[in-house]
């Protein structure tokens, strides 16, 4: 586990973009192309403008990403895929890019992607945690057994309290209960993770996720027993890690 404290959110998104653009490099170098996961978020934002700008040969980059809510329409503002699309894919075209489509049906969707997946090993995984120390979408108790690369879950009041509070919807009322999620067994199959979390609202979620108990009542911290993770953290979101660890 690796950890490294950036001053700003801005230089966090350019450290994290930096070294995973470098592991995509490599690993087009080492096969002929890169399979990578790409998150969404507010917390991704500097992230992504960064990775945008560096020299990479997209036209060998296949692209999943993690998660999408069920019976979203593809232009709500709050949409994974509008997202993705408009801030990444259409700024970079890559070979192949994946999007997680909660329109249809979940369970054929959830089918639908496990299959494309096995015949892309995913050399990075672009991600970040929730306030509530989700990952992807699988939020508290997760579930760490479960070896479907995709699946149905129920989103929990805090997690759309924060979808909420970043300003993509309206009302409570308004946010979906359910998503698609990437299952964390899909997302520890990563050869890198590199995992970008600003600010001071996730810091409780950091400091438990790196220095707490494996547990799925905290579900990012599976990512301490995955060996080559890359937290990425500025002065807000590390503001709770315990003075022993720094």
């Amino acid at each position: 586990m690796n950890i490294i404290i950036s001053t700003s959110k801005q230089e966090l998104g350019q450290r994290a973009a930096a070294l995973g653009a470098d592991l995509i490099r490599k690993a087009i170098s080492q096969n002929g192309e890169a399979n990578i996961i790409v998150a969404t978020g507010a917390s991704q934002f500097e992230m992504l403008s960064a990775l945008i700008e560096e020299e990479i040969d997209w036209s060998k980059v296949n692209g999943f990403h993690l998660d999408e809510y069920i019976g979203l329409p593809v232009d709500h503002p709050a949409s994974f895929r509008k997202y993705l699309k408009e801030r990444f894919v259409d700024k970079i075209n890559p070979q192949n890019f994946y999007y997680v489509d909660g329109e249809q049906d979940p369970a054929a969707e959830c089918v639908r992607l496990g299959d494309i997946m096995k015949n892309y090993p995913i050399d990075v995984a672009f991600v970040g945690i929730g306030e509530n120390a989700h990952l992807a979408f699988n939020d508290p108790p997760a579930d760490f057994q479960i070896k479907k690369a995709f699946l149905a879950v129920n989103l929990d009041e805090a997690c759309r309290t924060q979808q909420l509070n970043e300003g993509w919807f309206n009302g409570l009322a308004e946010v979906p209960k359910q998503a698609i999620s990437m299952s964390i067994h899909q997302i520890l199959q990563s050869k890198h993770i590199i995992c970008s979390v600003p600010d001071e609202r996730k810091s409780i979620a950091v400091s438990k996720s790196l220095y707490g108990p494996v547990t799925p009542e905290i579900p990012a911290s599976v990512l301490q027993n995955h060996s080559s993770t890359y937290f990425f953290l500025d002065q807000e979101s590390a503001s709770r890690i315990p003075q022993s660890q720094n």
